[in-house]
């Protein structure tokens, strides 16, 4: 697992208020499907962009973003990738 899923999970174990433990997940299981919230979605982002040093553009700001570790993963490493 790659160091940014990594952190992706340590953030969703704290803020995704999941209904299972993030270590029972895949990378590509639905996390609305596991519990998380729009509500806690947020939250996510917000504690993501402080983890990372990133701002998530309107563009990215959708569920199928925050869908899975897989998918947010995938949006992080594009993000420093353009830094």
């Amino acid at each position: 697992m790659s160091d940014t899923a990594s952190r992706v999970r340590g953030v969703l174990s704290e803020h995704g208020r999941l209904a299972k433990p993030i270590t029972e997940l895949a990378n590509g299981d639905d996390l609305y499907q596991a519990g998380m919230t729009s509500h806690a979605s947020v939250n996510v982002m917000l504690a993501l962009e402080g983890e990372f040093d990133i701002e998530f553009p309107d563009s990215m700001l959708k569920r199928s973003v925050f869908e899975s570790v897989a998918s947010i993963t995938a949006a992080i490493d594009e993000l420093i990738a353009g830094r």
